[in-house]
């Protein structure tokens, strides 16, 4: 078994889909798409079911895949919460986690936590926790080489 995709359900995709593309240069997997008929109507349980599709790869991975869909009706949510039952959020290791922040900023996001220190001192992981464009919830994981190793050799 395999995780295929991360599917988010958006107000607007093309909005939602860019800022994933602007903050974690992911790619379009394939153009997007409306999806709709019979078919994804049984296969999801929404009657006359219709869906703007877009799927995202990951920087340097084809799978698992980023898949947003906008629907034709939706309902409405208030924004999730850390601590809230079912799905949680999307977590990006990344190199630069201020400049990363810096582009969710940018990018119409939101800070949700402090960074900080969560690992161990043989093992240093600045994480924080942010919002996307609309509302979903990020981690951010840097781990970092050790203080002594990032002082260089003792003379």
């Amino acid at each position: 078994m395999k995780l295929a995709h991360i599917n988010l359900v958006a107000r607007d995709a093309k909005t939602l889909a860019a800022f994933y593309v602007n903050v974690f240069k992911c790619e379009y997997l394939r153009e997007p798409k409306v999806l709709s008929g019979e078919k994804v109507s049984r296969g999801n349980g929404l009657p006359n079911s219709e869906i703007y599709s877009i799927w995202l790869k990951f920087p340097d991975r084809d799978a698992p895949f980023l898949e947003i869909h906008e629907h034709k009706v939706t309902h409405d949510r208030q924004q999730p919460k850390v601590n809230e039952p079912g799905f949680g959020h999307l977590v990006f290791q990344v190199d630069d986690i201020n400049a990363v922040m810096s582009a969710i900023l940018g990018a119409g996001g939101t800070q949700n936590g402090e960074i900080t220190d969560f690992g161990a001192p043989d093992m240093p992981l600045l994480i924080t926790y942010a919002r996307d464009s609309e509302g979903n919830i990020l981690e951010l994981e840097q781990p970092c080489k050790p203080a002594q190793d990032q002082r260089g050799p003792s003379v």
